[in-house]
């Protein structure tokens, strides 16, 4: 397979395996609230789902590494369409739970198998050092892209049906269903594997640890995987001080939760595309800085002002503060998807490919780790001492961030190390 033929794959399977979750992200809520359930029983569902990602996070990736990425990935895509049929059904609970954790499976199971597959067919392609940038950004593209219409659809399609059919929420979650079997079957004809070794389960379940406990040795025993690790941390510090403040922010300006609600929604959608433009352009940023390393540290410095943009905005009351909170809201995405695509590339470049998508695992769960301090850190201090305070913390831990990337000499001096 040619490098734009797995260019093109890449780009659609990423747009399909984000555009369910964007369809169901505006009408969830809404949904479950509608049949019954409480804040709190409401709060337990997406508490699940997020746990349910993290048990499964490592694991999945090894798996991927041991039996292939078309399986694992065409195994999301079944519990994918699982997930969703459930919670169309669901009227309880104990069902809204379970569809809760097998979107939980699915999204473990789609977290870095699509972009290995990418990377090892492209190095068969073109040997070891080929141009990854183009591929990842193009699909990353797709990916926020596909987010960016699926919210606005999940958004606005029950608007439409809402004389026409008796429970229009749940329209956006049987066509994140109907995507995801599409996604089941591209992914199965889609994307060819070298064959593999036939494994029986007594296998499997002795590679898959091992393949884990590799991929975290060598993330742990590699300088520079070691750093990029803690620039995830931070990233997820930031990213997540977006999505637990800026909805408060907007509902002060806006003058009230529902009408915040509007605001953050509408900023939200627009923001997937400032993510899209921010891949796009991360090639581009590669070429003018002289090396992916330095292009990345460019992105995150890039965040980190947009971080202390959104501070110095909530100095500003009305019309002024919410055009300056949205601005830099964009401008941040832009800079992190920047720095995010450049960042995984040179990571690539340091794995072989049997510890791939374990590596992606763990740097995913290093994001997770930043978002999880943050809900804890950040808010206490937002409570405390406000939003910008908390906003200009964020700001300063991703501006010290930026010297946890290698110089590009260091990038490219050492060589990727097999598996020991």
């Amino acid at each position: 397979m040619n490098a734009l033929s797995a260019r093109r794959r890449y780009a659609l399977v990423s747009a399909l395996t984000w555009l369910p979750p964007g369809l169901m992200m505006a009408p969830l809520v809404l949904l479950m609230s509608g049949r019954g359930l409480g804040v709190a029983e409401i709060g337990a569902v997406m508490g699940l789902y997020g746990l349910v990602v993290v048990l499964l996070e490592l694991p999945t990736g090894g798996l991927s590494d041991v039996i292939g990425r078309r399986t694992v990935l065409a195994a999301s895509g079944a519990f994918s369409a699982a997930a969703y049929t459930v919670l169309v059904l669901a009227h309880s609970l104990p069902m809204f739970m379970l569809g809760s954790a097998l979107k939980g499976v699915a999204r473990a199971l789609s977290s870095g198998p699509a972009q290995a597959w990418y990377v090892d067919t492209l190095h068969a392609a073109e040997g070891r050092d080929a141009d990854l940038k183009p591929g990842l950004a193009r699909g990353e593209a797709m990916g926020s892209i596909a987010l960016c219409a699926g919210v606005v659809t999940g958004g606005l399609l029950p608007l439409g049906l809402s004389s026409a059919v008796a429970e229009p929420l749940a329209a956006p979650m049987m066509l994140a269903g109907v995507a995801s079997v599409a996604l089941l079957a591209v992914v199965l004809v889609a994307l060819p594997e070298p064959p593999r070794e036939r494994l029986g389960l007594a296998e499997v379940l002795r590679g898959v640890p091992l393949s884990i406990r590799t991929g975290v040795g060598v993330a742990v025993r590699d300088g520079v995987l070691a750093r990029m690790l803690g620039v995830s941390a931070a990233a997820g510090i930031a990213l997540c001080s977006i999505e637990l403040l800026t909805p408060i922010r907007l509902g002060e300006l806006a003058g009230g939760p529902d009408a915040g609600s509007t605001a953050y929604g509408t900023v939200a959608a627009v923001g997937f595309a400032a993510s899209a433009a921010g891949h796009a352009l991360a090639p581009a940023l590669a070429r003018v800085a002289g090396g992916s390393a330095r292009g990345a540290r460019a992105g995150a410095v890039v965040t980190a002002l947009a971080l202390g943009g959104l501070a110095a905005s909530t100095a500003l009351p009305g019309a002024a503060g919410l055009a300056a909170t949205a601005g830099a809201y964009l401008v941040l995405f832009v800079g992190l998807s920047a720095a995010t695509l450049l960042h995984v590339e040179i990571m690539h470049g340091r794995v072989e490919a049997a510890q791939r998508a374990t590596l992606l695992s763990v740097d995913s769960l290093s994001l997770q780790f930043g978002g999880f301090l943050a809900n804890i850190g950040l808010g206490w201090l937002a409570g405390r001492a406000g939003i910008g305070t908390a906003w200009a913390v964020a700001s300063g831990l991703m501006l010290l961030s930026t010297l946890l990337y290698p110089r590009t000499r260091a990038v490219l001096a050492i060589a990727p190390r097999p598996a020991p």
